[in-house]
């Protein structure tokens, strides 16, 4: 077996009571088999507790106003108080680590939805680096579709080479993200999954020849399709109903969506436009700032792309999944111009963490938000031709 890992991932260390936030609150905790398995023989007074907090039906332990029943109010857990570490079920012990499973691998990265996990991927300089560990695990498999998967993986590595190519501009480098996933997806419609590589071959040389426009301009002028840019008016108002129909799993998240309405879309597109481009003269792509801001931006895209690219292999999707990354990175940069307005026109570390932690709750934790939106992003900006299939 194949371990997969960033190279910041053995820098966290829980911050326990320190931490800003909960990870115990919010959202359903699932219980593994083995882990139900001991709850319910577990003896005395707490073990009655401990079962009485477990929905039994749903395998989840039961929530007090949206917060676990464990969870007290020095926000501590006081099942892991109780019967110490070894007691948590896999869902506890492992957040925020985070695995994907494929045919030989397994992939490790750190959820952006926790704040210490977001402070080490948000605060790094280096471009990400991935670590490799072999072991004599063997895994079951039945069916995998090993060719596809290979051909992601090189795909994935191409991306990785252009998303953190810090001598072109980070909107380039997002634009030729996009049309490279489209361009594959293309191929996968029309049965040409042999072209795939000729298609990572010309993406590459136009890298190594400066020439990266011209490949976008070319796959756009095949097909179209052009999600990747900021500050759209009429996509980015669109794209906030699509936000507004989706599960919230936290009642601030109403109200981040509502202020970002307020301040950035109440208004006519000139006043939006006025607003970003003195956000970015300040901060973002156009200020003193902007190699930070730029690191922001290539660090989402490397967590997105390395969390979800490859899982392609499971539904075909293979645009969506990329425009997953790039819808993330544009919908935290909208939130965090709100926040800047909100805060007198300052914008902190500390804010760039928050979102970015609040954005991931509700998107990623969510399999309904997760599932609806890619559902979303494929309808709307697969290319033509290109048809979701029913499940």
């Amino acid at each position: 077996m194949r371990y997969l890992k960033p190279h910041y991932y053995d820098k966290f260390v829980c911050t326990a009571a320190d931490c800003p936030d909960t990870c115990c609150a919010g959202w359903q905790i699932m219980i593994d088999e083995d882990s139900l398995d001991r709850y319910g023989k577990e003896p005395g007074e707490f073990g009655k507790r401990l079962r009485n907090s477990i929905d039994w039906e749903e395998e989840c332990f039961y929530q007090n106003n949206s917060r676990c029943a464990f969870l007290n109010d020095k926000n501590l857990c006081e099942l892991y108080k109780e019967l110490g570490p070894d007691a948590l079920c896999d869902t506890c012990r492992m957040y925020p680590r985070h695995t994907e499973e494929y045919e030989g691998l397994r992939e490790l990265s750190l959820s952006l939805s926790c704040p210490e996990a977001a402070r080490i991927m948000l605060s790094c300089k280096d471009p990400v680096r991935f670590l490799e560990e072999e072991t004599e695990e063997e895994d079951d498999f039945e069916e995998f579709d090993f060719m596809m998967f290979s051909q992601l993986e090189d795909t994935r590595d191409v991306l990785f080479s252009v998303i953190q190519d810090r001598k072109i501009p980070l909107t380039l480098r997002m634009a030729v993200s996009e049309q490279l996933a489209q361009s594959y997806q293309i191929c996968m419609e029309e049965g040409q999954e042999f072209d795939i590589d000729e298609l990572l071959r010309d993406c590459l040389r136009h890298q190594k020849e400066k020439t990266l426009q011209e490949f976008v301009t070319k796959c756009l002028s095949e097909k179209g399709v052009d999600a990747a840019s900021f500050h759209q008016w009429e996509k980015q108002k669109e794209e906030l109903q699509v936000l507004r129909r989706l599960e919230r799993l936290r009642p601030t998240w109403d109200k981040v969506l509502g202020d970002a309405d307020r301040w950035l879309y109440q208004g006519n597109e000139e006043n939006y436009r006025q607003i970003c481009e003195e956000f970015h003269r300040m901060y973002g792509a156009l200020s003193d700032h902007k190699e930070e801001w730029e690191n922001l931006g290539e660090q989402l895209l490397m967590f997105f792309v390395y969390t979800y690219f490859c899982g392609a292999v499971y539904d075909d999707m293979v645009c969506s999944k990329m425009e997953l990354a790039l819808f993330s990175v544009r919908w935290i940069q909208e939130f965090l111009i709100t926040r800047w307005l909100e805060n007198g026109k300052q914008l902190s570390m500390q804010d760039v963490e928050q979102i970015s932690c609040w954005y991931a709750r509700e998107i990623e934790h969510s399999d309904d938000n997760l599932n609806a939106l890619e559902d979303w992003l494929f309808e709307t900006y697969a290319p033509e031709g290109c048809v979701l299939e029913e499940e």
